[in-house]
């Protein structure tokens, strides 16, 4: 994958996601062009992580992850001009759970997205989030609608 953009770190991708705070979980943007893009996260083992759940972060955390992988991807390619607007995740498809938790897992983890299909009110992305062995932790595609109100 060619980079089309500089590299990101955290601040730099929460300036461009809804998400903010503790609830950024994408550490630093490796690498990103039109159809797929490349994170770290870093936060995967941390106690107070916000998705841990019994002092635990299951591996279905990982959706989120991808989600926001793909709210970034979607914002660098949008024109700066653009108006920003809000991406819902509407499906996740063929979900594939490798390990039952993440906090486990030996980090840093990358999280790479894919665009595969998609118009101006919808995306398709595979994603898959690997571990710092390169393993793979869990895999699928999900269904992003954008601007659902103008669906309507």
């Amino acid at each position: 994958m060619n980079a089309a953009g500089a590299r990101l770190d955290r601040a730099g991708i929460e300036a461009r996601i809804p998400h903010r705070g503790a609830m950024c979980l994408l550490h630093e943007l490796l690498d990103w062009d039109a159809r797929e893009l490349r994170c770290l996260v870093v936060s995967h083992a941390d106690a107070d992580h916000p998705l841990r759940e019994a002092g635990r972060l299951p591996a279905a955390a990982g959706l989120e992850l991808a989600s926001q992988a793909m709210a970034l991807h979607g914002a660098l390619n949008t024109p700066a001009e653009a108006p920003r607007r809000a991406g819902f995740l509407a499906s996740a498809r063929d979900l594939r759970l490798h390990v039952a938790r993440l906090d486990d897992a030996p980090g840093p983890l990358v999280v790479h997205v894919v665009h595969l299909a998609g118009d101006g009110l919808q995306a398709l992305y595979a994603f898959d989030i690997a571990d710092a062995g390169a393993r793979v932790l869990l895999e699928g595609r999900a269904a992003v609608v954008l601007d659902a109100g103008a669906m309507r």
